[in-house]
């Protein structure tokens, strides 16, 4: 075991052991409250740029299997967690959580105090993070920490794009470090999915950072979807002439990608009936005139408390994001749906002429309560119901 020193940009620094990586690691370092659901965690694409502290004190118990990833590598720059189980036990687990993290070139520390690191960045707020073995100077790492980049103005959503356009399901499979993540869809929702409405539509998908649960779901409710790197032009996804369009979750500042804003304004505007997740309602939260700004240390687990407005429904779910659209910043025709019970923050956005909705937290879950899915099913409706999208690209 190797000794590793967590440096922040504050000057605050914390000593602890690696069980897994050599080096140095950069990232803003973000406090996650799930207690299982690590492995999606560090697979989820939004968790790129960034280095995740478990809160749940022990972490790996279960290890590493084939099925729970939600993209083929792992994006998280790191992990911090109070105690690495080493003895996994699990009928379906086939690596520990260190070999894991060995294999994908990531750092894993432990034997640090989380409460206090989770408490010290409630406190200041997220922040730029150096982790390092190497450097045994903690004065020496906290400047390293100085110098990175943050998040903001960054445009990370490219970084984990898709290199090019792919139907679902299809050929099409993502391959983990350790075997096939099939398009199947996912066992976990099947009776969740059962009562929904089916489709056959035909989804346009662009893909800032997507969960493949998300896939999963919308191909298990019969709709046929072609994924969009995120520098795709309009033009190309208009001409495509489909039922409806989704905008995936993603990492980064929202900010930070103008021309997908811009590409989101075009495409919602000819009135494809359109759903967006997390960074996609973000996008879309722009692409209507709005604005965005960075939160104080963000929203990232499995149990945050959500109220839907049209119907006083409290839904608690998964969320991940940095940043927020500004309530104040949207125009007369946009009606906020979902606030944070937390901090009364904008969770759900609806147009009140476009057919158009948006949602900051994960009703996909993986990790996380499955409260939320039914929203899958309003965005199928939506589909249907719209004169400028449902059934134009049917394809039964």
């Amino acid at each position: 075991m190797r000794t590793a020193i967590i440096a922040l940009e504050d000057g605050r620094w914390f000593r602890a052991r690696a069980f897994a990586g050599e080096g140095e690691y950069f990232g803003e370092l973000v406090f996650n409250t799930s207690m299982t659901g690590y492995q999606e965690i560090l697979t989820d694409p939004s968790y790129h740029g960034q280095i995740v502290t478990m809160t749940y004190p022990l972490i790996g118990n279960y290890g590493i299997n084939r099925e729970d990833v939600e993209s083929a590598k792992v994006y998280a720059g790191g992990l911090v967690v109070s105690e690495c189980s080493r003895i996994p036990s699990n009928w379906r687990s086939r690596v520990t959580l260190g070999e894991y993290l060995e294999r994908n070139g990531k750092i894993g520390v432990d034997q640090v105090d989380t409460r206090a690191v989770t408490l010290h960045i409630r406190t200041r707020g997220a922040m730029k993070c150096v982790i390092s073995t190497i450097d045994s100077d903690p004065d020496s790492v906290v400047e390293k920490a100085r110098r990175s980049p943050g998040l903001v103005g960054r445009d990370l959503s490219t970084e984990v794009t898709t290199p090019r356009r792919f139907s679902w399901p299809g050929p099409h499979r993502e391959r983990a470090d350790f075997g096939l993540v099939d398009a199947a869809g996912s066992r976990a929702f099947r009776d969740l999915l059962q009562g929904f409405p089916r489709g056959g539509y035909r989804i346009a998908v662009l893909d800032c950072g997507v969960k493949l649960n998300q896939l999963r779901i919308l191909a298990s409710l019969g709709c046929e979807l072609e994924v969009f790197p995120n520098r795709t032009p309009a033009e190309e996804i208009i001409a495509g002439r489909f039922d409806g369009f989704f905008v995936t979750n993603g990492p980064g500042d929202p900010g930070g990608v103008p021309r997908v804003v811009e590409t989101v304004r075009r495409v919602i505007h000819t009135g494809l009936p359109t759903f967006g997740i997390c960074f996609g309602h973000q996008l879309i939260g722009l692409a209507l005139g709005g604005k965005t700004y960075k939160l104080k240390f963000g929203h990232h687990g499995g149990n945050q408390p959500i109220r839907d407005l049209r119907t006083g429904r409290v839904l608690i779910a998964s969320e991940n994001h940095g940043f927020a659209v500004d309530r104040g910043s949207l125009p007369e025709d946009v009606e906020v749906t979902h606030i944070n019970l937390n901090d009364g923050t904008v969770e759900g956005l609806r147009h009140r002429r476009l057919p158009l909705f948006s949602v900051q937290f994960h009703p996909e879950a993986c990790p996380g309560p499955h409260d939320a899915v039914h929203l899958f099913a309003e965005f199928l409706h939506l589909v249907a119901g719209s004169d400028n999208g449902g059934g134009k690209g049917r394809t039964r």
